[in-house]
């Protein structure tokens, strides 16, 4: 049995650990209208685990990294009025539930109100097996990848 720890345990347990949830229709619609970088930014949180494509206009900050990177990228989605920040990895219940937790925590240690910090319910695997008009919006998309 390893007695190694899991990656999270060198950082601080989120507050927040039930962050609010966009549908992937919600963050489909939120695509095909517009403003991706603008008013929301996605943020694909896979690393070992980063293959069969992501969603068009995602950045990739794998979670294992992301924790010390949170006040840059509060003030620079702040800075750009960035209203939703939406994470995700592959069934967004582990790392995309932790990184949304710890930005939703950061957002109200400033005091902030205009952003939210939420998960795109049922993650990549969610969203790459919905169907055409989401596999339509994926960048390296990888049929055999979500057989």
């Amino acid at each position: 049995m390893s007695s190694e720890q899991p990656w999270h345990a060198a950082f601080p347990a989120p507050k927040t650990t039930e962050p609010d949830a966009l549908t992937r229709e919600e963050v489909l619609a939120k695509l095909q209208a517009g403003g991706n970088g603008k008013d929301f930014v996605i943020v694909d949180l896979r690393r070992n685990d980063y293959e069969g494509g992501t969603i068009r206009g995602s950045i990739n900050l794998p979670a294992q990294t992301l924790f010390p990177t949170i006040p840059t990228l509060y003030q620079l989605f702040k800075s750009a009025s960035v209203k939703h920040v939406i994470w995700y990895c592959g069934s967004s219940t582990g790392r995309g539930t932790r990184a949304a937790g710890w930005f939703h925590d950061h957002i109200q240690q400033q005091g902030g109100t205009q952003m939210k910090s939420v998960i795109l319910r049922g993650g990549i695997k969610g969203w790459a097996t919905a169907g055409e008009d989401f596999v339509d919006a994926m960048d390296g998309y990888v049929a055999g990848h979500w057989a």
